[in-house]
């Protein structure tokens, strides 16, 4: 939403809510900046809560790009060299340069740099890697390194440093998955209907097309992230130049496809607050309240009126009446543990992930491969070692 323009596909609050109440950081970024980064958004962001606070007004982070909320909260975040924003020409991004780069060469520079942060990165995972090998050649300072100087901060913890706002809350709007996916799929019908595809084409047909035409395009960074454009690649680059009927059939796959990432998101998005929110090791966590979102028709009893509770107090620096939400967790985990499972050939980051591994079914059909495997060996060195011979009867019970 910080992008100018394009508010159906980036979901913008309309200008009538707006006029309830004022708003910060939307439409601010010229769409065609590919290098704006969640830095840039924090030290904004950062600026505007001191300038509220300093009003003696509350500031609300709404939202659901959880990283962007985690940027505000704790002091998770590394500054690199200033960008060099006074010199002519576009600047470059040295992160996106580096992603340029086969994934095996960078996990490689990775580990002569920083082997510990390349122990715990996935060889797969090239933007992480291109950020912490990035952080080095920008500061000279390995990655890792800066990460163990903020946790050990007073009030940091194993996932970063101390919280910035000691005397923050978060409210959780939740909704039963059916209820949602539901309502999510009405959305993108309201968003094709205030006329969507107008819009992508409009963008594409001013600045994607000439991407497109020398292979250039990139979904991975800048506007193009945003849901939508990636869904919508085929039936844009295709329009005129094929049939009606396939024009239709790839018009339905992108809706479909939209549908679809949009649902698979905002379950990344609550896996993202349980994960990192609810089970987040250490005394630095704002408490988190849930509110059931199900049924809009109870949204002032189940959501306004609770959550204006929960806020008076804060204010008045007394405890809400409703209970935090609490989700048990082990303070032994560790979320960049390194294993290499032979049997699958893969490589898997954290000790819950490595858990789920063990117990999928892509790990257990190949176990039941290898044991009958072994099995098979095993019986065929036994009839080897045997000679091919018959035991007597009085020599039946002695072991091969």
């Amino acid at each position: 939403q910080v992008y100018k323009g394009l508010d159906i596909i980036t979901n913008k609050v309309s200008p009538q809510e707006q006029r309830l109440c004022r708003h910060h950081m939307i439409s601010f970024v010229d769409p065609l900046v590919s290098n704006y980064t969640v830095v840039d958004f924090r030290d904004k962001a950062v600026a505007l809560i001191s300038y509220i606070f300093a009003r003696d007004k509350i500031p609300i982070v709404v939202g659901g790009t959880n990283y962007y909320i985690e940027s505000l909260l704790w002091k998770v975040l590394i500054n690199t060299k200033e960008k060099a924003s006074a010199a002519p020409g576009p600047v470059t991004d040295r992160k996106v340069e580096l992603e340029q780069l086969d994934g095996v060469e960078l996990h490689r520079r990775l580990r002569q740099v920083d082997p510990e942060m390349a122990a715990k990165l996935h060889p797969h995972d090239k933007r992480k890697v291109a950020r912490s090998l990035q952080v080095f050649e920008e500061t000279g300072i390995p990655h890792s390194e800066i990460l163990h100087q903020q946790q050990e901060e007073e009030g940091g913890g194993p996932l970063g440093g101390p919280l910035k706002y000691p005397h923050s809350c978060i409210l959780w709007l939740h909704a039963d998955q059916a209820a949602l996916d539901q309502r999510l799929e009405k959305r993108v019908d309201d968003m094709l209907a205030a006329g969507l595809l107008e819009e992508l084409r409009d963008f594409h047909r001013r600045y994607n097309r000439e991407k497109v035409a020398e292979n250039r395009q990139d979904y991975q960074h800048g506007i193009f992230q945003s849901i939508g454009f990636k869904e919508f690649h085929e039936y844009l680059v295709s329009e005129g130049n094929c049939s009606p009927e396939t024009s239709a059939l790839l018009l339905q796959k992108g809706i479909q496809a939209l549908k679809q990432v949009t649902k698979r998101y905002a379950r990344r998005q609550n896996k993202w607050v349980r994960n990192r929110f609810l089970r987040r090791p250490g005394p630095n966590v704002p408490p988190v309240y849930g509110l059931e979102v199900s049924d809009l028709l109870r949204w002032e009893e189940d959501v306004l009126k609770p959550a204006l509770e929960i806020v008076e107090s804060f204010i008045q620096g007394r405890e809400p009446p409703a209970e935090p939400v609490k989700m048990e967790y082990d303070v032994n985990e560790n979320k960049r543990s390194h294993r290499v499972c032979e049997l699958c050939d893969r490589v898997i980051i954290g000790d819950r992930e490595w858990a789920a591994h063990t117990r999928s079914k892509s790990h257990l059909h190949h176990l039941k491969k290898r044991r009958k495997l072994e099995a098979a060996s095993h019986a065929a060195e036994t009839e080897g070692d045997s000679g091919g011979t018959e035991t007597s009867g009085k020599d039946s019970s002695l072991p091969l």
